[in-house]
């Protein structure tokens, strides 16, 4: 009885409930304002930060201090291009190296040439 009156409700709300044909446009705009917005707030950012980190990561080199993702705090000892892998020295007095990738390197802090030139510059 109830799928009855279900199917009753159903076909006089189907008759009474056509919407006019430019109406789906109007809903339409919205959306695209929504898609357009997004792009400007979130993938255009993105897309110039990674830019950014990929140009922190091309300009590394040799004794460059460098933080990894990891919060790890080394100087750059070696660079394997092929492999895609940095190595880095950790602790100078016990020579403690690390091997990792180059993608898990998060921020330049500066290499030994500047800091001793500091040094010679305070001293």
């Amino acid at each position: 009885m109830f799928s009855t009156l279900m199917l009753l409700a159903q076909q006089q709300s189907g008759d009474a409930q056509t919407p006019p044909p430019g109406s789906s446009l109007g809903m339409l705009v919205p959306l695209i304002f929504i898609v357009v917005l997004g792009y400007f707030l979130m993938i255009r950012p993105m897309r110039k930060q990674e830019q950014q980190r990929q140009a922190l990561l091309t300009a590394l080199k040799k004794n460059d201090r460098v933080v990894t993702s990891g919060g790890i705090i080394g100087t750059v000892s070696a660079i394997r291009e092929k492999e895609d892998e940095v190595t880095l020295k950790v602790d100078d007095s016990s020579n403690v190296r690390l091997r990792v990738t180059r993608s898990s390197i998060v921020r330049i802090l500066g290499g030994d040439e500047s800091a001793k030139e500091s040094k010679e510059a305070s001293a």
